[in-house]
């Protein structure tokens, strides 16, 4: 009664109110004079977020003659009479662990990517190997390319076999001198991003790493790549092991040296 507050009738058992003058109120309103019909159902919707409409094929149009303006390695983006369209991005591969390819399998050649021949399929032996530290490939892709799919062509042509789930495509930004990281959902269209970002890598770069959020499925994977796993591991926790030796064996030198250093001298 003194402040007045007011709720719907039905929120009632969810408010708690902190009085800070009890005693005081100056009006003798009863609780139940103090509620409001309840919401109707058409304010509720109201309220909830508005999914953004997808632009139209004339939106998209003009979209891409802007961005093709600002294109200067002659990587155009194409408007389909579909309204669909196509174009490039790059992808940075930041892999810090090795993958699995088939072992003994010749480079892909040009007819091969022509007839969409899978060479991992042609022998059942694997090895593993670290890729290139920040290789970059290049993609033509269409607007209705999912990030799923990016990641198992991606897979595909450097004949990767290990389960697509272990890895992650992410959109790099930069602001304020900060390298920002995005996961990007497996239904999220890249071109699209592309496209709204314009084609200055510096705004907006893709990546490719390793899926390290969320539970990881073990049961995806068969027993050479779990014991591979235990391979990987054994080797980066012997690796800790060695730096911290290495990082305290200097300690130690250096401790001896300063005591060395201190007997010759008073006090």
């Amino acid at each position: 009664a003194d402040c007045r507050y007011t709720c719907h009738q039905e929120c009632c058992s969810l408010i708690q109110l902190d009085c800070r003058r009890p005693g005081q109120c100056q009006s003798q309103l009863s609780p139940e004079s103090t509620f409001v019909p309840p919401c109707s159902q058409n304010v509720t919707q109201t309220v909830e977020e508005e999914k953004p409409e997808p632009p139209t094929v004339q939106e998209i149009k003009q979209k891409i003659e802007k961005y093709n303006a600002k294109v200067t390695n002659c990587l155009l983006m194409k408007l389909n009479d579909d309204g669909t369209y196509t174009g490039f991005i790059k992808v940075h591969l930041k892999l810090r662990r090795p993958v699995t390819v088939p072992a003994g399998i010749r480079p892909q050649s040009i007819y091969d990517a022509l007839k969409e021949v899978n060479l991992a399929e042609m022998t059942d032996k694997r090895t593993s190997f670290y890729l290139p530290l920040d290789a970059i490939k290049q993609l033509h892709i269409s607007s209705t390319t999912t990030v799923s799919e990016v990641i198992q062509g991606l897979l595909k042509k450097f004949m990767v076999v290990d389960n697509p789930q272990k890895f992650a495509l992410f959109k790099e930004m930069r602001k304020d001198g900060q390298v920002l990281f995005q996961k990007l959902p497996l239904t999220e269209y890249p071109l699209y991003l592309r496209l709204l970002a314009g084609p200055d890598t510096d705004v907006l770069s893709f990546v490719l790493k390793e899926n390290e959020t969320g539970e990881v499925e073990w049961d995806a994977f068969s027993i050479p790549e779990l014991q591979n796993f235990l391979m990987i591991l054994d080797k980066e926790e012997k690796d800790k092991i060695q730096q911290v030796h290495r990082k305290y064996e200097r300690f130690k030198q250096r401790l001896q040296q300063t005591l060395k250093e201190a007997r010759g001298k008073p006090g």
